[in-house]
């Protein structure tokens, strides 16, 4: 039997800043950090070679050491408005604060320390004046971009400097389940039957681990809620619709009430001069995402971004995470388990896009294998509608959104419904066990998750000293 002070099952980055929290501030602490991914350098996929996805287990894009997060765009939100529950939690000031610690330490590991939507108050009161126009709502955030590439290379050297200061690391480890005894969390087994125990164990999953957590929690009888689906597409247009936003914001956030059925719709992860990509779940489901790269030799003529429709349900549902799967799953079966594409004329006028329409179109789809087809085959209509009606809102603030020629891109979802119930220490109703990160749905994003790390490390060390 293994004992540690401090077991971390998930390495993404509401992990990785707990351990490195943890280990600075007590640097003889015995942390575990256990993840069902490899190493962040041998995290290589083989359809950027192939073109086409062979089924790796476990996928190499959404897990591994930095999460998904270290093949995303890499956009640092630095502001509470955005990217997930922590103000809620701990109160704006706090989450403010901590967002700037942990923003230190990114650019201690080599961020870049320009920041967009600083010093443009002209042209962002503008856009914000044909938002209000438009009924959209403008979300300001400034937003540090990493860029995919240089992401990489900064979660590289956070992972050799925590193995450096002694935290122990388990790649290839897939945690089955939370160990608990006499009513308290007391280690974690393993898939290859291994028990470690410890002090505390934090479970800081991604969105690509909440699936499984949410069954943890069903077993374990740890206290959740039903949380937010967000649904949606991908939408990718040329850079020189986007050029105003991307100039002056990078990252226009903007929300939506539509006017049939009142649902919010929010636009999510702006990809300037960017690439749409997949990614893979558990048993190959595809979805789809985007990224761009900090250099300007990987850079393409298209911006793409998400637009998410947000649901909500109530009792009896308790399945969040099936329903977005079962949408994409759809979608996947249509396609032959790749992404469905569509333009946003046939879009509006109910009918497939075939591979003639989309070849003659002027916009150049950076997913290259994307199949041609009708997404009213796999949304439902209230969906389709939200979507329509925001396209259009869009369009009033940057004109040409609404272009016939306009790609959508399906089906893209967020699974971090399954939302624990945490105190302000992130203890759930179980001693010993902490649930951090997007898993957990606390957080949404990179910046959030990381800065909700270095808050749980803290709690753990002010009950421990």
């Amino acid at each position: 039997m293994t004992n540690y002070d401090v077991i971390i099952v998930g390495a993404g980055p509401s992990g990785i800043f707990c351990a490195y929290e943890l280990i600075h501030k007590k640097p003889k602490l015995r942390v575990l950090m256990l993840e069902k991914g490899r190493r962040i350098e041998e995290r290589q996929c083989p359809k950027r070679k192939t073109k086409v996805c062979v089924g790796c287990k476990p996928c190499s894009i959404t897990t591994g050491f930095a999460g998904a997060g270290a093949f995303s765009d890499g956009k640092l939100s630095l502001s509470p408005d955005v990217g997930g529950n922590l103000p809620e939690i701990l109160g704006y000031e706090k989450a403010q604060e901590l967002i700037g610690e942990s923003d230190e330490i990114y650019l201690i590991f080599g961020a870049d320390a320009s920041v967009y939507g600083l010093g443009k108050e002209k042209e962002i009161r503008e856009i914000r004046r044909k938002a209000i126009n438009a009924n959209l709502k403008l979300v300001e955030c400034p937003i540090r971009h990493l860029g995919t590439e240089e992401g990489y290379k900064i979660y590289m050297r956070l992972q050799e400097h925590l193995l450096a200061q002694g935290v122990e690391m388990k790649f290839k480890t897939m945690v089955e389940n939370i160990i608990v005894e006499d009513g308290r969390a007391k280690g974690v087994l393993t898939g290859q039957g291994e028990a470690f125990y410890g002090r505390e164990i934090v479970c800081a999953v991604g969105r690509e681990g909440a699936d499984w957590f949410s069954h943890v929690c069903k077993e374990q009888q740890i206290e959740t809620k039903v949380g937010t689906v967000d649904i949606g597409v991908r939408v990718e247009v040329r850079d020189e619709v986007m050029d105003f936003l991307n100039q002056n914001l990078y990252e226009a956030k903007l929300i939506y009430h539509t006017p049939t059925f009142d649902d919010k719709v929010r636009t999510f992860c702006t990809n300037p001069s960017g690439e749409v990509a997949t990614e893979y779940y558990d048993n190959g489901l595809a979805v789809v995402n985007g990224h761009a790269y900090k250099s300007s030799d990987l850079k393409t003529n298209n911006t793409n971004f998400a637009l998410l429709v947000s649901k909500n349900f109530t009792k009896p549902f308790k399945t969040p995470i099936e329903y977005g799967k079962q949408i994409a799953q759809l979608s996947n079966m249509l396609c032959d388990g790749k992404i469905l594409v569509q333009t946003f004329g046939d879009f509006r006028r109910g009918r497939r896009t075939t591979e003639e329409r989309l070849c003659r179109n002027n916009l150049i789809p950076t997913l290259k294998d994307a199949v041609p087809g009708d997404l009213s085959l796999v949304f439902p209509h209230r969906i389709m509608v939200d979507i329509e009606e925001m396209i259009l809102a869009l369009d009033k603030v940057t004109p040409g959104i609404a272009s016939d020629e306009t790609l959508l891109y399906g089906v893209e979802v967020k699974f971090y419904s399954n939302k624990v119930v945490v105190n302000q220490e992130f203890e759930t109703n179980i001693p010993g066990l902490r649930a951090i990160g997007d898993g957990a749905s606390v957080t949404r994003g990179l910046q959030q998750a990381s800065a909700n790390g270095l808050s749980a490390a803290r709690s753990i060390l002010k009950k421990m000293n």
